[in-house]
């Protein structure tokens, strides 16, 4: 099986997608940041027994708001696979999705966010103390940096506010899933527009790849 190309980063910011070739016994209800990842994983492994439904990235402006959509589609296609999985971490909901999680059943990807598990749960709470003034980008944050960060930050009408906004920030950290010069280029330009020093370190998938692996696992494809 050859997956489609993946949508564009516009549309999986403001309508997320869905990918499934009528196999699916797993549904993951993932981020739509993470589309490109999680379909990548799907191509390479041969998970044709996997569906996926992601949910516009831009939710994260609205974290409280992602604990609802997660619990909608659940609710909708439980009768429809053999399990449910949730690729968000905290993602800035306080717990609530955690709550709704387990009330639903349904397992999700651990740790407070993407950062996070990209790098490693483990690592990135060990760096922790030491990096309180580092702002992290991924791959898709790289790309989609403005409608991320400078536009709803107001920066493009009115870039005297950056200071305020990331005058405690001393480093942008580029958490790379990809060797990718030009994304690394991108990433750079997003530090100097700030201000702050770069740092790049490739993580590739971290635990991402391995907790979709083990939910993977648990059903064979047909």
């Amino acid at each position: 099986m050859t997956d489609p190309a993946p949508p564009d980063d516009q549309s999986l910011t403001t309508s997320g997608t869905t990918i499934s070739d009528g196999r699916g016994r797993i549904l993951l209800i993932a981020c739509g940041a993470l589309a490109r990842e999680i379909l990548d994983l799907r191509t390479r492994n041969g998970w044709t027994h996997i569906d996926l439904r992601c949910l516009p990235a831009i939710l994260h402006n609205h974290p409280e708001r992602i604990p609802a959509a997660v619990e909608e589609i659940v609710t909708r296609h439980r009768a429809e696979y053999d399990a449910i999985h949730v690729v968000y971490a905290d993602c800035g909901t306080g717990g609530l999705l955690e709550q709704a999680c387990e009330r639903l059943g349904v397992d999700m990807v651990r740790g407070p966010h993407c950062y996070s598990f990209f790098e490693g749960n483990d690592l990135f709470a060990s760096r922790a103390e030491d990096e309180t003034t580092a702002f992290y980008l991924t791959d898709f944050l790289a790309r989609q940096f403005d409608a991320f960060v400078w536009k709803p930050l107001g920066l493009d009408r009115h870039p005297q506010l950056r200071e305020m906004y990331f005058g405690n920030y001393e480093k942008l950290v580029y958490l790379a899933q990809t060797d990718d010069p030009a994304l690394t280029a991108r990433a750079r330009d997003c530090a100097d527009k700030l201000g702050l020093a770069f740092e790049r370190r490739a993580t590739a998938y971290g635990d991402l790849e391995t907790t979709l692996t083990s939910w993977a696992r648990v059903t064979s494809p047909r």
